[in-house]
């Protein structure tokens, strides 16, 4: 029994490590055709939100024009390209975004990001617009702008793009932060072309291989392990022969659906540390209560009272509803952690396939266990009443 799941799990569990992180796209700006027929001097394939920049830099004038491909996060959201001229990333980002306005056409506005705290306010910034345009088709937002940049500007530049899903009263709203939005900067040579991802220093992946990590370990244990050890407990005791069999494999299971957990716990806690701005409440205080409640389930355990005690009764339903309690906020949590990681779709899929495999699995069992117990119990109704009658209602003895 055990080896049965221990392999499908191992099975999944690389599947999960190798969907998470998902493999560099290859170089297509090169080729795309721009609808406005222009020619930049450069192109780059931003490694992360599937976007490209094409640019042309006139030191003379101290113009740079642009071309910046991206895809909204969905339909209605918006994209935006910026310059950091004070740092590396959000805050000081000079930005310019494109979204649909109220009357339902592409447009591009101006913004200083001052502060995290939506929402963000239309604003002058570092250089001057002398034209932007933006257009919206096959799921993709094109900005074109020519920009005009202050004298001694220096031609090596942060820049930083971003999207996001949706835009409400004429405002762009907050975007996501996965690691894709997370690690959308870099810095740009204008007058080379070459670039950098702000994603590829030793720092940042270090700290994406470490919420790849947390996430791996959250999903087999609390999302994997933890409602297997349910399934075993709450079917194969049903069997005599698989006492106490069964108690030692559902222990085994959530202890190490433990384990495995309190490491993801403090991983999450390690990374909440690290993160200046970014806060993603729901997701932490499930996690807090979830590793509560798995703490005093566990010690719960020294206190079980044997077969047979008055209050063993008692202590069954304290456990079986914390733990149903652990089961429900565990998934839950997990579908938080995707949605934050934001991992390929397919990776979601898999999982939700695992889910409903499993259900089907606990929903079979529950049908055979309620057999096996209605069987019993007809059995037992049946047996005083097994031998033979004297006619009168009367059962006689076995034996005489």
């Amino acid at each position: 029994m055990a080896s049965s799941f221990a392999k499908p799990l191992l099975i999944l569990s690389a599947l999960l490590l190798s969907l998470l992180i998902s493999p560099s796209q290859s170089a297509t700006c090169s080729s795309q055709t721009l609808s406005n027929n222009k020619l930049y001097a450069h192109c780059n394939d931003l490694p992360s939100l599937d976007s490209y920049l094409h640019y042309s830099y006139d030191p003379v004038q101290s113009t740079l024009s642009v071309a910046f491909i991206a895809p909204p996060a969905k339909p209605n959201g918006w994209i935006a390209w910026a310059i950091n001229p004070t740092g590396s990333g959000m805050l000081g980002a000079q930005s310019l975004i494109a979204f649909r306005n109220s009357a339902g056409q592409m447009t591009v506005k101006t913004y200083n990001i001052t502060s995290y705290a939506p929402p963000i306010k239309e604003s002058k910034v570092w250089f001057s617009v002398k034209d932007a345009t933006a257009e919206y088709s096959g799921n993709v937002i094109r900005l074109f702008a020519t920009l005009v940049l202050p004298e001694k500007a220096n031609t090596s530049l942060n820049h930083v793009w971003q999207v996001g899903a949706s835009v409400t009263n004429g405002v762009p709203d907050k975007h996501d932060f996965s690691p894709a939005n997370l690690n959308a900067k870099g810095s740009l040579d204008l007058l080379s072309g070459q670039s950098s991802s702000g994603g590829s220093s030793s720092s940042s992946d270090s700290r994406v291989k470490r919420k790849n990590i947390h996430g791996i370990l959250n999903v087999v244990s609390w999302g994997l392990l933890f409602p297997i050890g349910i399934i075993i407990a709450r079917y194969l005791r049903t069997f005599p022969s698989a006492d106490p069999l069964w108690f030692y494999l559902h222990a085994s299971c959530q202890l190490s659906a433990y384990v495995i957990g309190v490491a993801g716990w403090g991983t999450g806690l390690k990374l909440g540390s690290e993160s200046k701005g970014f806060q993603y409440t729901g997701h932490r205080n499930i996690g807090i209560a979830l590793f509560a409640l798995a703490t005093v389930q566990i010690f719960a355990l020294f206190l079980r009272p044997q077969k047979g005690h008055k209050y063993r009764f008692y202590w069954n339903i304290y456990h079986h509803g914390l733990g149903y309690a652990i089961l429900v906020l565990s998934i839950v949590n997990v579908f938080k952690g995707m949605d934050i990681l934001s991992p390929a779709k397919k990776w979601k899929h898999a999982y939700i396939t695992v889910l409903i495999a499993l259900a089907a699995i606990a929903v079979l069992l529950e049908a055979i266990t309620w057999v096996v117990v209605m069987r019993r119990k007809s059995n037992k109704s049946t047996k005083p009443y097994d031998g033979f009658s004297d006619g009168q209602g009367r059962q006689l003895p076995l034996s005489s």
